[in-house]
C-alpha cells in the first residue's frame, strides 16, 4: 500500500479522537478557553449528559470575526505568543480543541469584543453552514449539539446521560476549584446543580464544591522548599470516604491525574488510615514552567516533573507537617457534651445507701451538695462531703457482683476487667492480659452474620420511624437510585427525594441504630468506583464491610460487663474474628511473661 496524505476531515477526526472523548473532555476544553480569555463568570448549560448540547457562555475579551476564523482552523492559537512551548501559562495551547470539536458536531461559535459588532460561525461536521452578525454581549458563546452524530462508531461507545453528566459535572468541578476568583453555572436539563460566586477563599471554594463539613475537619497546607510551593486543604484523617474521587490535585492551576502526586498523598496519609479509606485533599502545586511538562497528553491531564522525587517529598511532608500542628485534631476526640455528661464515680445515693454506679469523672476535684436525707451507714460521707474541695483519687466504674465472675481458664480470651478509653476491651487470660478493639472486633462480628443472613435468604430490615433525609450529589443518588433494590435486599430501603437527597425508610436489623447518614453516603461513593455489569452480591465484601462499619459498636460507647463478656464469647465462635475489616487485628495479648519483664521482675 503507498503512502498517502490523509484528507482534511479524517485529520480532524483523529485528531478529536485524541481531544474529544466524551462529552466531558469536549466540556472542558471550552471552559478553559473560557478561563484563558480572562472571563469572571462563566455559566455553562447541558442536555442529556452533554450529547445533545453543550453551552459555554463567558464574559472574557471575546474574538473578532478574523479570529474566530483562525480559532476554527487546527494548531492556531492564541496562548504561545512565541514557540517557547515549554514555558506555556496558560490551561489550553494545542489549537485543537474547537477545529476537532467541530469536526464530529454542530458548533456553533459567537463572539465580542468590547467596543465592536458580534459575529457568529456555524460549522456542522467540518463543514462551514454559516457566518454574519450576532446579538451578544461582550464575550463568547460556544454551542455544541449532536456531539458524534454523525460517527456512530464513536456514539454508540458513550455511556448513559446519567453517567456523561457526572463526568462533565466532575470536570466543571475541578475546573471551579482552580479558580476561586470566577464564579461558575452549571444548568442540566433545565436545573441548575451548581452555582459558585467569584469572591470566595480558595478554602471557601473547595468546602463548597466538596463537602460543607471540610471547612472544620480540614487543615491549611503551605510549604515552600527550592522554589516549589504547595498549598491547599487536606482532611483529618478521621473525615475520610470510602473512594479516592475526592482527591483534586492542580500543576500551575491545571487539574491534573498523576499517579506520583496521588501515590505521595497515600503515603502521607498511610499511617493515619486504614488501607480502604482515603482521604479529602485539595493541593495546588506551583511550580517553574521549566521543572514540568504540561504537553505529555492530548487532553492536559497527566504532567511529567524534572525531579519528581522532590515534587513527591514536598507533598509528603507538607502533609504530615500539617497534620501534626493540628495536634489533638488528628483524632477523634468525644465532643465537649459528652465530656460534660459524666458523672463523678464517688456520690452517694439520693437515700445515702452507699455509693452509686457511675462514670469516672474528668475532674479530679469534686464538690459535694448538701445531702437531704442522711442516713447512718452514710453519715460519715456527709461528713465528707461537707468539707471543701478535696482532691481524691481516680475510681474506677463498678458494678454490682449478682454472681462470681467466671474462671480465665474456660475461655481463650479471658474474661472482661475493665474498658480504656471507652475504646479498648481490658479482659484476664489464663496466660495474660488480653485487649480487644471494640470497633474493630464487632465491625467483623457484624460482617460475619451479614454473611450468613445472606446465605440464609436475605437481611431483614428495621424501618425508620422517622425516614432520614440524607443529602447527596446528583450523580450520587442517581447511582443509589439505579441499585435501590439490590440495595433492599441488604436490607437498606432507599427512595429519590428531589434532584440531590435520598430518602432512608429502612436500615439492615443487624446494625441497629447505626450512622444512616454515613452509610448512605460510603455507599455512594463506592457505587461510583464499581464496574456497572457487576451486580452488588458480586461485590459483597465491599457492601456488606461498609454496612458492618457503620452498624458496628462505636469506640467511645461505654460497655457492661455483660456486654464486653458477650464479644469475647462470639469472637471466640466466629471465623475471621482475630482481624477487622480493613486487615487490622482485633485483639493482642500480653503474656505474663511480658508484664514480667516491663517490671524488672525477668
Amino acid at each position: 500500500m503507498s503512502i498517502r496524505r490523509l484528507p482534511e476531515h479524517l485529520v480532524n477526526r483523529i485528531a478529536a479522537g485524541e481531544v474529544v472523548e466524551r462529552p466531558s473532555s469536549a466540556l472542558k476544553e471550552l471552559v478553559e478557553n473560557a478561563i484563558d480569555a480572562g472571563a469572571t463568570r462563566i455559566a455553562v448549560k447541558l442536555a442529556a449528559g452533554g450529547v445533545d448540547l453543550i453551552e459555554v457562555v463567558d464574559d472574557g475579551c471575546g474574538m473578532s470575526p478574523a479570529e474566530m476564523a483562525l480559532a476554527l482552523e487546527r494548531h492556531a492559537t492564541s496562548k504561545l505568543p512565541d514557540d517557547a512551548i515549554e514555558a506555556v501559562t496558560t490551561l489550553g495551547f494545542r489549537g485543537e480543541a474547537l477545529p476537532s470539536i467541530a469536526s464530529v458536531a454542530r458548533l456553533t461559535l459567537e463572539s465580542r469584543v468590547r467596543g465592536e459588532e458580534g459575529w457568529t460561525r456555524q460549522v456542522d461536521n467540518g463543514a462551514l453552514v454559516r457566518e454574519g452578525p450576532a446579538a451578544l454581549p461582550p464575550g463568547t458563546r460556544v454551542r455544541v449539539e449532536g456531539l458524534f452524530e454523525k460517527v456512530p462508531a464513536r456514539r454508540k461507545f458513550l455511556r448513559s446521560a446519567k453517567a456523561e453528566y457526572a463526568a462533565c459535572l466532575d470536570a466543571v468541578r475541578r475546573l471551579a476549584m482552580a479558580r476561586p476568583d470566577i464564579a461558575f453555572s452549571l444548568e442540566h436539563d433545565g436545573r441548575r446543580s451548581l452555582v459558585v460566586q467569584g469572591d470566595e477563599t480558595r478554602p471557601e471554594r473547595v468546602a463548597a464544591l466538596t463537602d460543607r463539613d471540610l471547612g472544620p475537619n480540614s487543615v491549611a497546607i503551605d510549604l515552600e522548599r527550592e522554589g516549589l510551593v504547595l498549598g491547599g486543604v487536606a482532611g483529618l484523617p478521621t473525615f475520610n470516604r470510602g473512594v479516592a474521587d475526592h482527591q483534586y490535585l492542580f500543576v500551575n492551576g491545571r487539574p491534573v491525574k498523576d499517579r506520583l502526586l496521588a501515590g505521595a498523598v497515600r503515603g502521607a496519609y498511610a499511617e493515619m488510615l486504614a488501607r480502604d479509606r482515603h482521604p479529602v485533599v485539595a493541593l495546588f502545586l506551583e511550580v517553574p514552567t521549566d521543572a514540568v511538562d504540561v504537553n505529555v497528553h492530548p487532553a492536559k491531564t497527566e504532567v511529567r516533573f524534572r525531579d519528581p522525587a522532590l515534587v513527591r517529598g514536598l507533598i509528603v511532608s507538607g502533609l504530615r507537617r500539617a497534620l501534626d500542628e493540628a495536634g489533638f485534631r488528628v483524632v477523634q476526640r468525644p465532643s465537649e457534651a459528652a465530656l460534660g455528661a459524666w458523672q463523678p464515680g464517688f456520690s452517694p445515693s439520693p437515700s445515702g445507701e452507699g455509693l452509686g454506679v457511675g462514670d469516672v469523672s474528668p475532674s479530679l476535684w469534686h464538690v459535694a451538695s448538701p445531702h437531704p436525707n442522711p442516713s447512718p451507714e452514710g453519715e460519715g460521707l456527709r461528713h465528707l462531703h461537707d468539707r471543701r474541695p478535696t482532691f481524691i483519687a481516680p475510681q474506677a466504674r463498678a458494678e454490682p457482683a449478682y454472681s462470681p465472675p467466671p474462671e480465665t481458664t474456660s475461655f481463650p480470651l479471658g474474661v472482661a476487667r475493665g474498658q480504656i478509653a471507652k475504646t479498648y476491651i481490658v479482659a484476664e487470660a489464663e496466660d495474660g492480659l488480653v485487649i480487644v478493639d471494640q470497633h474493630a472486633a464487632h465491625e467483623r462480628l457484624v460482617l460475619e452474620r451479614m454473611r450468613r443472613a445472606l446465605g440464609d435468604g436475605g437481611i431483614a430490615s428495621q424501618a425508620l420511624l422517622l425516614p432520614e433525609v440524607v443529602e447527596l450529589d446528583e450523580p450520587g443518588c442517581d447511582r443509589l437510585e439505579a441499585r435501590a433494590a439490590e440495595l433492599a435486599e441488604f436490607g437498606l430501603e432507599l427512595e429519590r427525594f428531589g434532584p440531590r437527597a435520598m430518602l432512608v425508610r429502612a436500615t439492615p436489623a443487624l446494625l441497629g441504630q447505626g450512622d444512616v447518614h454515613g452509610l448512605v453516603t460510603d455507599l455512594a461513593d463506592e457505587l461510583a468506583a464499581y464496574d456497572e455489569a457487576l451486580s452488588l452480591k458480586e461485590r459483597l465484601d465491599h457492601v456488606a464491610a461498609t454496612m458492618a462499619c457503620h452498624g458496628s459498636v462505636r469506640a467511645g460507647r461505654i460497655l457492661s460487663v455483660a456486654e464486653m463478656n458477650a464479644l469475647l464469647r462470639e469472637m471466640e465462635v466466629t471465623p475471621h474474628s482475630g482481624q477487622c475489616n480493613h486487615g487490622r487485628p482485633t485483639w493482642v495479648k500480653l503474656a505474663h511473661a511480658d508484664i514480667e519483664k516491663l517490671f524488672g521482675r525477668r
